[in-house]
């Protein structure tokens, strides 16, 4: 089964994941952003989300998780939750 394992920032809007997008990519720390900016509890943890499988997220996280190069900001990905910044960090088939 495959697993993968990601962190992410969420936030209200895609104004604001977008310009904190520009940021990481400018150079910005990926987890300290997420620990200023991201409402998801896993802000604490620099957005770290641990390990998870198929179906275990929404399906607009599943589609980019399950496919996007690693170690890549991916987003802004809309969720009923709000605007997602992803950073798949590791993935197993």
């Amino acid at each position: 089964m495959a697993k993968a394992t990601a962190r992410h920032i969420l936030v209200a809007t895609e104004a604001k994941c977008n310009e904190l997008k520009a940021a990481i990519e400018a150079g910005a720390d990926f987890a300290q952003v997420a620990k200023d900016n991201s409402t998801c509890p896993s802000s604490r943890d620099g957005g770290n989300l641990g390990s998870f499988g198929p179906g275990q997220m929404v399906k607009e996280f599943d589609a980019v998780v399950f496919s996007a190069p690693l170690n890549v900001v991916q987003g802004p990905v809309k969720t009923q939750f709000g605007y997602h910044l992803l950073e798949v960090t590791s993935r197993q088939d």
